[in-house]
């Protein structure tokens, strides 16, 4: 679920001569590499968390913290399923079992 925003230089030379800056490119989507079978299953997993999870669930407090502070509920939800992906990488690397007392809290 890498985003991929490309900008060689923000600014040119315009034709008298002066630098002047151009505007920069915005964010393009996925990288060309992704995987779109784990990109689904991370959502699923993100969607799993916010439609069954209890409120003293670490994963569910965070995507509440996210929407009280003004998060829009998709870019909420893919922030969940990064987060996810990224515990799952984490627990593979470490080869531990998942434990939510370890996730630190988040302010």
């Amino acid at each position: 679920m890498a985003i991929v925003m490309r900008s060689s230089s923000d600014w040119m030379r315009a034709p008298d001569g002066r630098w002047v800056r151009v505007p920069v490119q915005r964010t393009r989507g996925l990288n060309r590499s992704h995987n779109r079978t784990l990109k689904m299953i991370f959502k699923g997993a993100a969607t799993t968390v916010i439609q069954r999870a209890r409120a003293e669930e670490p994963l569910y407090r965070h995507y509440q913290q996210l929407l009280d502070g003004g998060t829009k509920p998709n870019l909420a939800k893919l922030t969940l399923a990064r987060q996810i992906a990224s515990i799952v990488l984490s627990m593979w690397r470490s080869e531990e079992a998942y434990q939510p007392a370890k996730l630190r809290k988040t302010a």
